[in-house]
């Protein structure tokens, strides 16, 4: 499975997604327009291990709920992720059994090391 996640309206996403030049063997997903699914989840989750790392903490309703205020455990992250596409961190690259989480420039690096070699 090779999927991108990312926001259509994130001018990070677009850069990160226009910098990653990916072809047409990854499936790009607008999360706004296409919310995250169980399944979808279960398998980010599967390779992962933690629905914590995919949970966005910077997300404006994150902060609006005083969330980080709270101690909240892999169900509720599940919750989270199910409930709102703005949960997600994004962008997510996900190339078979690899996942590359978030917009950080390490992981940008990463992400784009990897499709180099692919």
């Amino acid at each position: 499975m090779r999927l991108f996640y990312y926001l259509s309206t994130c001018q990070t996403c677009k850069r990160i997604m226009k910098d990653l030049d990916l072809d047409d063997s990854i499936q790009k997903i607008d999360i706004k327009k296409n919310p995250i699914n169980k399944d979808q989840l279960n398998y980010l989750y599967k390779i992962e291990g933690c629905y914590e790392n995919l949970i966005n903490k910077r997300a404006q309703l994150f902060k609006t709920l005083s969330l980080s205020n709270n101690v909240l455990g892999e169900n509720d992250f599940k919750k989270l992720l199910l409930k709102h596409y703005t949960f997600l961190k994004r962008p997510v690259l996900v190339y078979d059994n690899y996942l590359f989480i978030g917009n950080s420039s390490k992981v940008t690096i990463e992400m784009k090391k990897f499709l180099s070699e692919q």
